[in-house]
């Protein structure tokens, strides 16, 4: 199906919008490390002592402890200490210099993960290649309600289990067959699904690929496939990402949405 002016237009922009995320100091291109939290305190620097040894940056950047369901940082020049209550849906965040720290519930523990807002890959990238669009993979599914909620397993690409609560299901018709597709995270007005269609691998990102609901109103949630992107998992070693259900395993191709990086 050819797509109308208007349509290519505003994939345009939300393609660049896409790209500006990604390079932002809380985008998926800086990223320099996730180290496990354990109990106690945790040293962080440059120096070789360090318990968390950061590639760049000071000797001495401070200490992370473990205490009381609560993570507090203690900077190292001895300014003011930071506490933070862990929050799966929202993990807390704190700057400290040229990084960005995030405490991330992972399974049943905590891991901290690092950002570089000054690291060179932010000015190196050099973009994603994505299919043609093609608004025919602009799905008007139904959005049904579960009668009751389920709490689902998600499993990630790191072994760890994640646990969410599902509440509705989009269902849609492919070439006279119905399929039903669960969300996994998002947010009520734009449901995040985990997908894996016959383009993985050879043309897709080979463990899956996002993409968000959208204009939910009576009943019906808009998918477009146009909008399908790679996890984080395919810029960095460092994040944690989703496996797709498998109801959201499609035994068809998705020509359409973001392609596998440039080596």
């Amino acid at each position: 199906m050819a797509a109308s002016t208007d349509y290519l237009e505003r994939i345009e922009r939300w393609r660049a919008d896409r790209l500006a995320r990604l390079a932002a100091d809380d985008g998926w291109l800086n990223l320099i490390g996730r180290w496990d939290l354990e109990a106690g305190t945790t040293t962080l620097g440059s120096a070789p002592e360090s318990d968390i040894l950061l590639p760049v940056g000071p000797d001495h950047l401070g200490a992370v402890t473990r205490e009381d369901g609560s993570v507090v940082f203690s900077p190292a020049d001895g300014g003011e200490r930071l506490r933070f209550v862990p929050d799966r849906k929202v993990p807390p965040r704190f700057h400290v210099g040229r990084f960005l720290f995030e405490i991330m519930s992972v399974g049943d523990g905590l891991s901290l993960r690092a950002r570089d807002k000054e690291h060179p890959a932010k000015l190196s990238f050099g973009g994603i290649d994505s299919y043609p669009v093609d608004e025919g993979w602009r799905v008007v599914a139904d959005w049904i309600p579960l009668e009751q909620p389920i709490e689902a397993e998600v499993d990630t690409m790191v072994g760890t289990v994640n646990r969410v609560t599902v509440t509705h299901k989009a269902a849609f018709e492919h070439d006279g067959v119905r399929y039903e597709l669960l969300p996994s995270y998002g947010t009520a007005q734009a449901p995040q699904f985990v997908i894996r269609d016959r383009t993985a691998g050879a043309e897709t990102y080979p463990a899956s690929r996002f993409v968000y609901g959208e204009d939910i109103e009576g009943g019906t949630i808009v998918i477009d496939f146009n909008k399908a992107v790679n996890p984080p998992c395919a810029f960095t070693d460092f994040a944690v990402c989703p496996l797709p259900p498998a109801q959201n395993i499609l035994p068809f191709r998705i020509p359409a949405g973001e392609l596998k990086l440039r080596k």
